[in-house]
């Protein structure tokens, strides 16, 4: 029977955003190979996975709007665990020095998103230029790194979803602040749809890379 990409992940309370770009490996969190799990149900935990950001961001963006400080902590909290959970699950194969220098890259798009948020709710233009630029910077980076992991993820074709996903959390910010639920309603199942096609690429292109290591 092989071994799968898919992964049990048990991850203790991480830190809040100031700490996110040197956080180690939580305490007690596991990435571990299971036996004889199909294609499908590596698929299906990515999605998970990046599921998991849009909503925590969302929930992020939306206590910050309504300036519960208590809520944006622990939506921030759960940011960092989840792009910590991405991270971990390349690890089994590529490493973890790959692992630590994705999350930095998942910190980093974080931090741009944080960084326009917090000047649109200003009312910064400026701030929210320079935001925007930094978020397309860091689509462009984490698109050089997963081309450069994996044949099957060229940049040419990554670099459009990643831009478009950037957009997608720009498009919600600025329809919550503005109090647009009936958009941003649409925007949450534009993003929602399109995390599926970021998780099915990527999950298509490890087990193109790795074919022994998924059940048929």
């Amino acid at each position: 029977m092989t071994a799968t990409f898919l992964l049990v992940l048990t991850l203790s309370a991480g830190p809040s955003a100031p700490y996110m770009m040197n956080q180690p490996h939580a305490e007690g969190a596991q990435a571990e190979l299971t036996e004889a799990q199909s294609a499908g149900e590596l698929q299906l935990a990515l999605r998970d996975l990046w599921a998991g950001h849009i909503f925590w961001v969302r929930s992020y963006v939306l206590s910050s709007h309504y300036k519960d400080e208590r809520g944006a902590g622990a939506a921030e909290a759960e940011v960092v665990k989840n792009a910590r959970a991405i991270a971990d699950a390349t690890e089994p194969l590529y490493g973890g020095e790959a692992a630590d220098q994705l999350f930095q890259l998942l910190a980093g798009h974080y931090g741009a998103i944080k960084d326009y948020m917090e000047a649109h709710y200003r009312g910064d233009e400026a701030g929210q230029g320079a935001a925007s630029s930094t978020l397309t910077e860091n689509a462009d980076a984490i698109a050089t790194f997963l081309a450069s992991a994996n044949p099957h993820l060229p940049k040419d074709a990554v670099l459009p979803l990643l831009v478009a996903h950037g957009g997608h959390h720009v498009q919600q910010i600025n329809a919550i602040h503005g109090r647009d639920f009936t958009g941003e309603a649409t925007i949450w199942e534009a993003m929602r749809t399109h995390m599926n096609t970021i998780a099915d690429a990527m999950a298509d292109a490890f087990v193109k890379q790795f074919p022994d290591k998924f059940a048929s």
